[in-house]
């Protein structure tokens, strides 16, 4: 395997849900993951460094890769450096950098978002970790009951508050996000800040006391106004912006107009199957749920 950078052209096929960017079966073969307190001894390092939603990568003849070697001397880390594991057999340190740092060739610095998807899907799923662990290293070095600093609990990426005696560990969210079919239609939304004319799925956030089939459906009648039915799992991904789990479903209307919800969305509308809107890139689960059940 490599981390060059993949064709523009080249078509990449994700089988599985689990085959997805973020998710760890894209690394696990070369990347071994270890609590900070573990960290190798050796001064040859892989870095991920993160600069708000995006990372900065060394531009060569073979593509986009990691800075290799000792951390660039022009990168002044907004904090220490955590070594989160060891990618090819070298330890793979992360650091942030400041919003206002402008890389030096040949480094540059791509958006996870990117349309050009120019990132391989190695690269990117060990970056979207790096930006999921210095989310939660910013989070929790405050104990979120009394306030008190908090210090890491060896061997492990939790922290404990030497004050109130609390353990924290990082926080995942779940999300669901649902296909919802009508014979050969598809309900698609919008929301205000995406690209023009792109759309996506119904997606939200799991509330108290909900099972993941009770928030789709919640989330789909809250937004569009839509009552569905037989909803079925097909697949989830790890999404670390900054920390959630999409658990994907597909379900069927059962009844309703529709009717946007404009404090979240700005349109919501019924497709049909072969003519649609622009969609989001194919190292989403949204992409991969319409690509695999329209």
């Amino acid at each position: 395997m490599t981390t060059g950078i993949e064709p523009a052209c080249q078509e990449v096929a994700y089988p599985e849900a689990v085959n997805l960017p973020f998710n760890f079966s894209s690394v696990k073969a070369e990347f071994e993951f270890r609590a900070p307190a573990s960290e190798l001894q050796t001064a040859e390092c892989y870095w991920v460094i993160i600069q708000g939603t995006a990372t900065i990568l060394e531009e060569t003849h073979t593509g986009l890769k990691l800075p290799h070697g000792s951390l660039p001397d022009w990168l002044v880390a907004k904090h220490p450096s955590i070594c989160i594991g060891s990618w090819r057999g070298k330890p793979l340190r992360v650091v942030s950098a400041d919003s206002n740092l402008t890389p030096p060739p040949p480094f540059v610095c791509k958006d996870f978002n990117a349309s050009d998807e120019s990132m391989d899907i190695q690269t990117l799923t060990l970056a979207g970790m790096a930006k999921q662990i210095l989310h939660w290293d910013r989070q929790s070095r405050h104990c979120s009951r009394c306030g008190a600093f908090t210090e890491t609990i060896p061997g492990t990426w939790g922290r404990h508050c030497n004050v109130c005696n609390v353990e924290h560990y990082p926080h995942i969210h779940p999300c669901a996000i649902v296909l919802v079919k009508r014979g050969d239609e598809l309900l698609l939304t919008r929301k205000a800040e995406w690209v023009a004319g792109r759309y996506s799925l119904v997606a939200g956030f799991l509330d108290f006391g909900e099972s993941l089939e009770e928030c789709a459906i919640r989330e789909i009648r809250e937004e569009t106004g839509i009552e569905v039915c037989n909803v079925r799992y097909v697949g989830s991904q790890n999404w670390p912006f900054p920390a959630q789990l999409m658990a994907g479903f597909v379900a069927d209307y059962e009844a309703g107009d529709i009717c946007v919800d404009l404090n979240e969305l700005e349109d919501a509308r019924w497709f049909r199957s072969d003519e649609l809107p622009l969609l989001p890139g194919k190292r989403s689960i949204a992409r991969w749920i319409i690509d695999n059940f329209k």
